[in-house]
């Protein structure tokens, strides 16, 4: 599960734009707007919800679950550790930016 708090954070951290992140996973950009509009966790289609966590896998962005192994209880997201991870990132912003 996914909150829209977790969503917006992990779209920061790529760098990507609401229409970047819908492309990604293969959802419309409408889609991704509702999502982070909703509060708390993100309902809807399972079927969407498994195509934004695999979009933001593959893009190097790990979603810790809430009372997961961390300084406090929290939900949260972050980086995965490796290069090819900072690689997505680094490809994801320059992308955003119009840089090849």
């Amino acid at each position: 599960m996914i909150t829209a708090a977790q969503l917006r954070a992990a779209r920061a951290l790529l760098g990507l734009d609401q229409r970047q992140l819908a492309e990604l996973a293969g959802l419309s950009a409408p889609t991704i707007q509702r999502m982070e509009a909703s509060d708390g966790l993100i309902r809807g289609n399972v079927d969407s919800l498994m195509k934004l966590t695999a979009a933001l896998d593959r893009a190097g962005v790990e979603l810790i679950a809430e009372g997961a192994a961390s300084q406090s209880d929290g939900r949260g997201v972050r980086l995965k550790a490796g290069d090819a991870a900072r690689a997505l990132a680094a490809e994801a912003g320059a992308a955003q930016e119009g840089r090849p």
